[in-house]
């Protein structure tokens, strides 16, 4: 089993920044590839950004520029750091790791609000 919890989510202005943090613990050497999802009210749940074991990353069109998902190896924890947010980034963003096994995990999910 893998666990995963996210934080770093809040209430931030548009143009502001948050960084978000996934850290996972458990039988972690699975783990090929770790993404973040987003899932904004009567939305449904769409990938934001993915990084492999490797370090290969890819991004939805609509962050491309403005969003940067990175990993510490060391720490067992995955990053969004997020800038120049819009007020369409509002949502609940989650993390899912993917298994070599066929299995998916996901944390319980981090709110973030962006609004003057």
């Amino acid at each position: 089993q893998v666990q995963l919890v996210e934080s770093g989510g809040g209430l931030v202005q548009p143009g502001g920044s948050l960084r978000l943090s996934c850290a996972a613990s458990g039988s972690i050497s699975s783990i090929y590839a770790m993404g973040w999802y987003r899932q904004a009210p009567g939305k449904q749940r769409e990938l934001v950004a993915i990084i492999t074991s490797g370090g290969s990353t890819n991004y939805a069109d609509s962050v491309k520029g403005r969003f940067t998902i990175s990993r510490d190896n060391a720490k067992n924890t995955v990053y969004l750091q997020m800038n120049s947010l819009k007020p369409e980034d509002t949502a609940v963003y989650y993390c899912k790791g993917n298994s070599a096994y066929g299995k998916e995990y996901w944390g319980q999910g981090t709110q973030v609000t962006v609004s003057s």
